[in-house]
């Protein structure tokens, strides 16, 4: 168990800052956690569950503060925006279903990072987005964390478990990410 406890602090560690620096593969990390979590105990994936979800809950509110108070200048310097197209259809589906919209852009690989600058952009109350942004990193950490127990569960060795979730998140993002520049392509073709 302390073993799993020492993975659930690295890995609150790790999803804060990649809830910062959105390069690093967070959904990634819950799930292999989770997968080595399973094979020492089957609840053990509860902490791997609560650290996942603290650790991107802290992320996001530095990283939306960081956009409140720094403003697109700063976002544009650390390169958080790249498509302004994208970042105003995003602020237009914020209009009257910020929550939903923020509780959906958790789980869309890709999805996170224009909802959070268009919501701070916007000057979406720290009240609204500190609630609304609570179950949506609870859910996403569940989600990832049982993608984690299904290849857990279908190896027998921990390693092989964590291989097949990394393996497998990989693949569902390159895919919802292929999937998404095609509707944008062929919304664009349409509009154009």
């Amino acid at each position: 168990m302390i073993d799993t406890l020492s993975a659930s602090g690295w890995l609150f560690l790790v999803v804060a800052f990649g809830a910062i620096v959105p390069i690093v593969p967070t959904g990634a990390a819950v799930s292999a956690t989770a997968a080595y979590a399973f094979h020492q105990h089957v609840y053990a994936v509860v902490p791997v569950v609560l650290a996942g979800a603290a650790g991107a809950y802290l992320g996001d509110l530095v990283m939306y503060a960081m956009c409140r108070f720094g403003g697109e200048r700063m976002a544009r310097r650390l390169r958080w925006m790249r498509d302004e197209h994208r970042l105003t259809t995003v602020t237009e589906r914020l209009r009257g279903r910020e929550v939903p919209v923020l509780l959906v852009s958790r789980l869309i690989p890709g999805g996170r990072v224009p909802v959070l600058l268009a919501a701070a952009f916007a000057g979406l109350p720290w009240r609204t987005f500190v609630v609304a942004n609570l179950p949506a990193c609870a859910l996403w950490s569940a989600v990832y964390a049982t993608i984690g127990l299904l290849g857990g569960s279908l190896f027998p060795e921990p390693w092989q478990g964590v291989l097949a979730a990394v393996v497998l998140i990989l693949l569902v993002n390159q895919c919802l990410s292929w999937f998404s520049k095609r509707r944008d392509a062929r919304t664009s073709d349409a509009s154009g």
